[in-house]
């Protein structure tokens, strides 16, 4: 266009196969992505039976949680304010090597404290979860602004991986928890086993950040075309791609661009509905999960496993749910029906409430089961649907907004989860 000229090493015939090639790769890398993007902090909540033997009175599992939000959503809230002259590349690469670092921190804590408990180790713990807050700032609002330049299934499938970290930690947790379960010391064998395992992690997600997704045809395809649409934030990662951008003037076309593209308060007014959807949607959830569940329900036949067994339903529900509106037929289109589909699952509060009071612990899985699906259903349907019909700057931007209307809700829903605590007398 008069922006740029886009060099791509390859003629106007080869855009439809360039369209299509290295999709499933893609898809897959997606995947892996979203996982990084939760492993780390996954695994610190997944095995909160270890953390709640070593800091019995701090209730560590609600506090991990209260510490990493105001970090992730403060990081997230500047990113989005100056989403539009952000390096994404770099942004994404920051923040998935403060993944690795502090997974790598969490292990480093651990041989330090010696395994003991005690309030040093357990502010060590809190500022471990606080990198991890800053790190997802960086992460889930980059990566969610740069999939919605592309097609679909990529964001569908990050939001898919962020739900199956979660699946994948309870799996290995219940898998080191029964390793070691009859050896001496073994809760804490177990959580540096599955430590290891998420350090190990980041570095993978590292690595196919850096050097293989920017270089997947696909990927470079919807790139050139954002680039061509005005969007500044993809320049690094067409050079990963070996593609150069040439701007004949570079302020001349920032001013055009901005000129050219709905502001931040015109897109949220357009969508004010999809961002009330994402936040409604996590104050329910993390209102109960994961410290209602984890704390609060109980002494049931399932003993030190039932926490773990709540948490792994949620996990897997959610992923599932993650995958249905891939079934046409179910995937909820309409802005009327998400809402009303929103608004009606506060209903899950008076059913939890009930269902642990009266009920035996089968219906409180059943019960945990739909929480997980309702809310995987929903968040992928409202972040595929929102992007539709804008180009490519306003659908980074847009992208970015709802992450934070999301993790907004997560704060909220943490709020409350501690309100009620504390209306418990602690």
């Amino acid at each position: 266009g008069d922006q740029s000229e886009l060099i791509t090493g390859c003629d106007e015939d080869d855009h439809g196969l360039a369209k299509t090639k290295g999709k499933n790769w893609g898809i897959f890398i997606c995947w892996l992505l979203g996982n990084g993007c939760l492993f780390g902090f996954n695994g610190m909540v997944t095995i909160e039976d270890y953390y709640v033997y070593l800091f019995p009175n701090y209730h560590p599992t609600r506090m991990i949680t209260l510490v990493y939000q105001p970090f992730v959503l403060t990081t997230t809230a500047l990113f989005a304010y100056h989403e539009a002259k952000i390096n994404t590349r770099m942004r994404n690469l920051a923040g998935y090597m403060l993944f690795f670092l502090s997974s790598f921190g969490v292990i480093v804590l651990d041989v330090a404290s010696s395994g003991r408990g005690g309030i040093a180790p357990f502010v060590g713990l809190c500022l471990i979860a606080a990198a991890f807050g800053v790190a997802d700032g960086h992460v889930q609002g980059g990566m969610t602004g740069d999939l919605s330049l592309m097609c679909p299934e990529f964001i569908q499938s990050f939001f898919a991986g962020i739900a199956a970290s979660g699946a994948i930690t309870s799996a290995l947790r219940f898998l080191t928890k029964a390793i070691f379960e009859n050896s001496r010391d073994g809760l804490r064998k177990g959580a540096m086993m599955f430590s290891s395992i998420a350090c190990f992690f980041e570095l993978l997600c590292v690595i196919l950040y850096a050097f293989v997704f920017p270089k997947l045809p696909i990927v470079k395809f919807y790139r050139t075309k954002a680039a061509s649409e005005g969007s500044l934030t993809v320049t690094a990662d067409l050079a990963a791609g070996g593609i150069k951008s040439q701007p004949e003037n570079p302020l001349d076309e920032e001013d055009q661009a901005f000129a050219e593209r709905l502001s931040n308060r015109q897109l949220l007014n357009q969508n004010m509905d999809y961002a009330l959807d994402v936040f409604m949607i996590y104050v329910l959830t993390l209102s109960i999960f994961p410290g209602f569940l984890a704390e609060d329900t109980g002494t049931h036949s399932l003993g030190s496993w039932y926490a773990l067994v709540l948490i792994a339903t949620f996990n897997v529900s959610d992923l599932i749910g993650r995958y249905m509106p891939l079934i046409e037929q179910i995937k909820l289109t309409s802005r009327k029906w998400l809402l009303i589909a929103v608004v009606a699952r506060f209903l899950f509060v008076p059913a939890f409430y009930f269902t642990v009071k009266y009920c035996d612990e089968g219906w409180v899985i059943m019960l945990t089961s739909f929480l997980g699906l309702s809310n995987g259903h929903l968040t992928v349907c409202v972040i595929t649907e929102a992007p539709r019909g804008y180009k490519g700057p306003e659908q980074n931007a847009l992208g970015n907004m709802l992450v934070f209307f999301l993790l907004a809700g997560i704060f909220c829903g943490v709020v409350l989860d501690w309100m009620w605590l504390i209306g418990k007398g602690w």
